[in-house]
């Protein structure tokens, strides 16, 4: 079984820029209304759907609102992608810290509002 979640927003072109260039995802596949990006490790999978677009049924018509989902990208040195994010100028939503249970993390924002957990695990 594999996992793509998706997204439906008219932010095609921001989310593919954030997405490529900021955490360097390849691109799948892209037509007008669709978008599919794959993660660096190519082994997940994220989608941007163009709300009511006329192919897609009325459950896939609905725009995301902005609240109520969130990412974790897991990486094997979260303090390089920290590095390299703030190199890159992205605002940091929640700063590079120590959780008490053993991940070291931190989160930005996508263009759609989805925060974005960027984060290695500490073996137990």
């Amino acid at each position: 079984m594999k996992l793509n979640a998706g997204i439906i927003t008219t932010k095609l072109v921001e989310s593919k820029e954030f997405y490529t260039k900021i955490l360097n995802f390849g691109v799948t596949f892209e037509n007008d209304f669709y978008l599919l990006l794959y993660t660096p490790n190519k082994k997940a999978e994220i989608s941007f759907l163009l709300p009511n677009h006329p192919t897609q049924q009325p459950i896939f018509q609905k725009e995301y609102q902005r609240q109520g989902l969130y990412l974790t990208i897991e990486v094997e040195d979260v303090d390089e992608v920290y590095k390299d994010i703030i190199r890159k100028g992205i605002e940091i939503k929640i700063d590079i810290r120590d959780e008490p249970w053993g991940d070291r993390h931190f989160a930005i924002e996508d263009p759609n509002g989805v925060g974005v957990d960027i984060v290695t695990y500490s073996p137990q």
